[in-house]
């Protein structure tokens, strides 16, 4: 997933440059959901996973 925002933010620099607004304004605005998204998953996944288990 933080391979797609990175994808994203790098599709939204390139149309930036390239003066192309509208395709930079939608990219920019996936790669912040999908790294929001990430961010939300890893910190689940990081609480969740440090349960001891009982014996």
């Amino acid at each position: 997933m933080l391979s797609w925002a990175v994808t994203f933010l790098i599709i939204a620099l390139i149309a930036g440059i390239l003066g192309f607004g509208g395709i930079a304004g939608t990219a920019s605005g996936i790669a912040q959901v999908l790294f929001t998204l990430f961010l939300i998953l890893f910190l689940i996944s990081l609480v969740m996973g440090r349960r001891v288990p009982r014996v």
